[in-house]
């Protein structure tokens, strides 16, 4: 698998509730946590045991090696990580007393990232390129290009939010939205998506052929397109004490991720050869990395990664590992 986003140093401080325009309140003290959309994506894949390489940018600054550093950690091929002069990527980010969070980004070193920094090897023999938009959009519209000309399934996590066209998700297999997210593709409100977030999911198949809206402690809807016809379904949300929703969303990104790629290594090597019958061909669905019938199981597996990463705090280091998924799937399903 292949990702290309955002690497950014996180920090973090506890409120009791986040203030009102103008207000001053008093928190805990801060602590750093390695984060980033992209690279949070990066190593929820790799602690699902993914091999995950990595395309992004990082500055010269105490931060950058840090970052670096803590990707090689959990076993992410840096080797397209570069650096630049100046800043790394900051987000400021508030928790209060629920778990709900508040976000401010500083892209630094992440919008010096261009075209010309994407190899072409980089995605070779990838399932599944993995995308956010904390980059720049023609970075990002790029990568997805050369994917799906590698022949690989390309996921866009569609946030931060941004109102793209059609043309623009053309190289976009599978697409992951929050409700305030799908909201803004369909020109619609957030409370019109969290009212019918089947109705949703099935719209923004006009766009991107699967399409996954996710709704915290609700749950996740999922649609695909599979010819003239649109199939949907819901999952719920797995129950457990959250205390910090910070990167539960790329947790259950990562881990759909993985899903998918192996989904689509399950449908290569079940493709006929010329001696074949018939019978043996992949399902329509299997042209995007699921067969008929399994993407509730490949949300209800991204549902559990996404919960349990809200039981711990910070980014990083609230994402779950493969047994850790596996056990809640056992012993915690909805």
């Amino acid at each position: 698998m292949t990702v290309v986003g955002s690497v950014n140093m996180d920090l973090v401080v506890s409120v009791p509730r986040h203030p009102a325009p103008g207000e001053t309140i008093i928190g805990s003290d801060y602590v750093t946590h390695p984060g980033g959309k992209g690279a949070n994506q990066a190593v929820a894949a790799a602690r699902q045991g993914a091999e995950v390489r990595f395309m992004g940018r990082v500055g010269d600054d105490g931060f950058g090696a840090e970052l670096r550093a803590a990707l090689v950690g959990d076993g992410v091929d840096v080797s397209a990580l570069g650096t630049s002069r100046g800043p790394s990527g900051v987000a400021f980010i508030q928790v209060d007393e629920r778990g709900q969070n508040s976000i401010t980004v500083s892209p630094g070193a992440n919008y010096a990232l261009t075209v010309a920094d994407l190899p072409e090897a980089a995605f070779q023999g990838a399932d599944v390129l993995l995308l956010q938009l904390e980059v720049d959009l023609q970075v990002v519209l790029a990568a997805a290009r050369r994917a799906r000309q590698a022949g690989a399934l390309v996921v866009l996590n569609l946030a931060p939010a941004q109102r793209l066209s059609a043309e623009q998700l053309r190289d976009v297999t599978h697409l992951v939205v929050n409700e305030h997210e799908a909201a803004l593709l369909m020109g619609a409100t957030s409370l019109a998506v969290v009212n019918a977030p089947e109705h949703a999911a099935r719209e923004l198949t006009a766009l991107v052929p699967n399409v996954v809206v996710t709704l915290g402690d609700a749950g996740a809807v999922w649609a695909e397109r599979r010819g003239d016809e649109v199939v949907a379904g819901r999952v719920p949300a797995f129950a457990v004490n959250a205390v910090d929703t910070t990167a539960a969303g790329d947790a259950f990104t990562g881990a759909f991720a993985v899903r998918l790629a192996a989904g689509a290594a399950a449908a290569a090597a079940a493709a006929p050869t010329a001696d074949a019958p018939a019978a043996t061909l992949p399902s329509a669905g299997a042209a995007t990395g699921t067969a008929a019938g399994a993407m509730a199981e490949v949300v209800r597996y991204a549902c559990a990664a996404g919960a349990l990463a809200t039981t711990r705090p910070g980014a990083q280091p609230s994402l779950p590992r493969a047994a850790d998924v596996e056990r809640l799937l056992r012993e915690g399903a909805p």
